[in-house]
């Protein structure tokens, strides 16, 4: 709810040491272009797709024409990418002496479509017994391969260019290039007022949140995006402080919501100590966050234990808002129909 936004700079004026785009309300845009041809060619030359009988190989990204741009409109993170990909390739089929060739056309790369949705066409430089069984493989088992690919670049772009693209505020401007101590210092004083507010919260009435939620990427990605501080600030649209090692604490949303990991693996799973700053001083509760990667998305099950229970309302529909809408819509996660 609305409460929970309450201090969010995007709603607040304020002054700016350099008098510059206040609030991140002006439009700001980065060229992404060169970078995606990079990343798209570093993605896909000598990319390797295995079958049981067969290994199809792309050798070349023979056409990569569009454009890609990322743009800040009021604390807003939004990407623009239009793709037109051609890849060449190449394929051995075990017994077959005969070096197939063929081509894959991608011609809808763009943030229009979700990642499922992008044609990926395969076609033969030369038709042949041989080369229809690669190309119903490259139907069957490589277009989602492919798509892997591709929803890595989308990944990666948002990612990069997130970086400075939400200006900081004066004072974070003021400590700007500061030393790590003093950084470690501001994590040492978030600690501290973390632990000053315990206090016996036996007799606070909790309940617990079961819910689960479909992501279209992978479940390191999904690991990243919650992991990364430059990754939660481009979701969140505010700065983020994770030290993200078990033991370690984080601060999001601009100080409304803080904690600590107590546990993490990779891609498999989060547990964090967690509260909300409208909480009972020194109440957290546990959310357990466990990751599984399926075929073509990801599922995520979720387990929140010890929310007040004046709190279990805005607790949830703030999860759907502010965590999962946000992710999937501004770091590409998409979501199913």
């Amino acid at each position: 709810m609305a409460k929970w936004g309450e201090g969010d700079p995007r709603w607040i004026v304020e002054e700016r040491p350099d008098a510059t785009n206040v609030n991140n309300w002006h439009w700001t845009e980065k060229n992404a272009c060169q970078w995606s041809k990079d990343k798209i060619k570093n993605l896909f030359t000598n990319f390797k797709i295995d079958g049981k009988s067969l290994q199809v190989e792309i050798t070349e990204v023979e056409k990569c024409d569009g454009e890609a741009v990322a743009n800040n409109r009021k604390g807003k993170l939004i990407f623009f990418y239009e793709w037109d990909i051609t890849l060449n390739w190449k394929a051995h089929i075990s017994g077959v002496e005969k070096e197939i060739e063929g081509k894959v056309a991608i011609p809808n790369l763009s943030e229009e479509n979700s990642v499922e949705e992008i044609e990926v066409n395969t076609s033969l430089k030369e038709p042949s017994k041989e080369g229809e069984v690669v190309k119903d493989f490259m139907y069957q088992e490589g277009r989602s391969k492919i798509r892997e690919q591709l929803a890595a670049y989308i990944s990666s772009l948002k990612e990069e260019f997130s970086q400075g693209m939400i200006l900081p505020k004066k004072e974070e401007s003021c400590n700007k290039g500061k030393s790590v101590t003093s950084i470690n210092n501001a994590k040492t004083l978030m600690n501290n007022v973390i632990e000053s507010k315990k206090i016996d919260t036996s007799k606070v009435a909790t309940s617990t949140l079961n819910f689960s939620q479909t992501f279209i990427c992978t479940g390191d990605e999904f690991y990243n995006a919650l992991t990364t501080p430059q990754m939660v600030s481009a979701f969140t649209h505010s700065p983020a402080v994770l030290d993200n090692r078990e033991g370690g604490k984080f601060e999001m949303f601009n100080g409304n919501i803080y904690g600590e990991f107590i546990k993490l693996v990779p891609g498999k799973k989060i547990v964090q100590r967690w509260r909300s700053k409208r909480w009972p001083d020194g109440h957290f509760s546990t959310v357990t966050l466990d990751i599984e990667q399926q075929k073509d998305h990801t599922l995520v099950k979720v387990s929140q234990t010890g929310i007040p229970e004046s709190e279990y309302d805005s607790t949830k529909e703030n999860w759907d808002r502010y965590y999962w809408e946000s992710m999937k819509r501004y770091l590409g996660f998409g979501t199913f129909l």
